[in-house]
Order: C-alpha cells, then structure tokens, then sequence
C-alpha cells in the first residue's frame, strides 16, 4: 500500500464551473454562422470534450474550424467566456490543504493549456499546480488520453502513484489507457452513470468528500 501524490485534476465541470461562459460562447459561434443557436440548457454536452470534436456533432466536421474561431473571438479575445466562470465552493482550500500535505497537483485538461492558464490565473489558482497541461491551440493532444501520454513522456511519474481526478467519461478513459486510477466526481457534466460505465474506480458527490479522500487515499500497486 502507498499514498498516491501525483494528482492529475481535469478544469472544466471539476475546478471551476464553466457553463455559462460556454453555452454563450457556442450560440455566439453558431449566431455568427446564420445557424440557430439552441437553449444553453442542450450545449450541456459541450463541456468536457474536444470543441471541435462537439461542434463536428453538431454542425458537421467541415464547419467546425469556423465554430471554434467564433467561440474564441467571444470566449478568448473578447474575454466574456473567460469571466462567466466560476470557482466550485470549497476548491481553494482543498487544493491548499493538499499542497500542505506535499501532494504534487497538475491539471490536465482538454482546454488549450494558455486559455487553462488564463482561467486559472484569473481566479488564482495557477500558483497551487506543478504545471498547467491542456491542448494545443490547433487542437492537438485534445484527446486526453493523448496529452497524459504526453506528459508522461516528459515527467518522471510512476502510473501506480497518480490518480485523475475528473467529471467526464474523457478523463476515466484518457487515465485507463495509461493504467491511471480515477475519481469521478458528480457535481460536473458527466454524471454517475457516464462515470460509472467508463470505469472510474470511485465516485464522490461534494469538494469536501474529495478533499478527505485525496488526504488519506491509499491503493494497492
């Protein structure tokens, strides 16, 4: 048995809630095309998983480099996307007290790393990370079990030592591949049963419950 230090947390539906800057963002995009925009309340699905690959779904693969152009003038250049977001409750001191346990902490997520960056800055929040991993602007490593090989390949991590602590089925998946343990937690965008059948060893329902776990977790090699 060893206590796992390596903890690779995902932003999006997991840190910091991004719905509103995101739905926003996408009717923006779609508006823009001449499309109809629908209720935020059906881009739910969006948060998570590669924009691309979402607005491919959506409006087809070949309209979606002219989507996530869009989505990024309001989003990114604007800066709206950006400031509609908001911490989780409780997200602050669980990354403190975890640092004063001298975990070692990471994100990793699908957003481009310098959009993470910006995110994570804003509400300060960068200074509690190792390292802020996320895509390229162009949309490589977006796959996020492709981006934690990439990071294994340049960080001196033993697989058994990290969990991934995520709310999208991405994340359970991206960290199997790998041989990765995961959490899943349910106040994001996936939900038990998504998490559940990608294969996440452990659920949990509150940023407390995480926070106690993440302090006294073992597991097995």
């Amino acid at each position: 048995m060893h206590r796992a230090r390596t903890l690779f947390f995902d932003l999006d539906g997991t840190l910091t809630d991004p719905q509103e800057g995101i739905t926003k963002s996408i009717q923006y995009a779609l508006t823009q095309m001449g499309l109809a925009a629908p209720e935020a309340d059906n881009l739910l699905h969006f948060i998570g998983p590669p924009l691309r690959e979402s607005f491919g779904e959506l409006i087809g693969a070949e309209h979606a480099e002219t989507a996530v152009t869009h989505y990024r003038y309001r989003y990114e250049t604007e800066g709206k996307g950006l400031a509609e977001n908001r911490v989780y409750e409780g997200i602050p001191a669980m990354l403190s007290a975890l640092r004063a346990q001298e975990k070692k902490l990471w994100v990793v997520t699908s957003k481009p790393h310098p959009i993470a960056r910006r995110i994570l800055t804003h509400f300060d929040l960068n200074g509690f990370f190792e390292e802020i991993y996320g895509a390229e602007m162009d949309g490589t490593r977006n796959n996020k079990g492709d981006l934690i090989a990439y990071i294994l390949a340049r960080e001196n991590f033993r697989v058994d030592d990290i969990l991934m602590i995520g709310d999208r089925k991405h994340d359970v998946l991206g960290a199997a591949r790998h041989g990765i343990r995961s959490i899943g937690v349910t106040w994001g965008y996936g939900g038990a049963e998504e998490l559940t059948a990608a294969g996440a060893h452990r659920l949990v329902g509150s940023v407390s419950e995480l926070s106690g776990i993440l302090s006294g977790i073992t597991h097995k090699d």
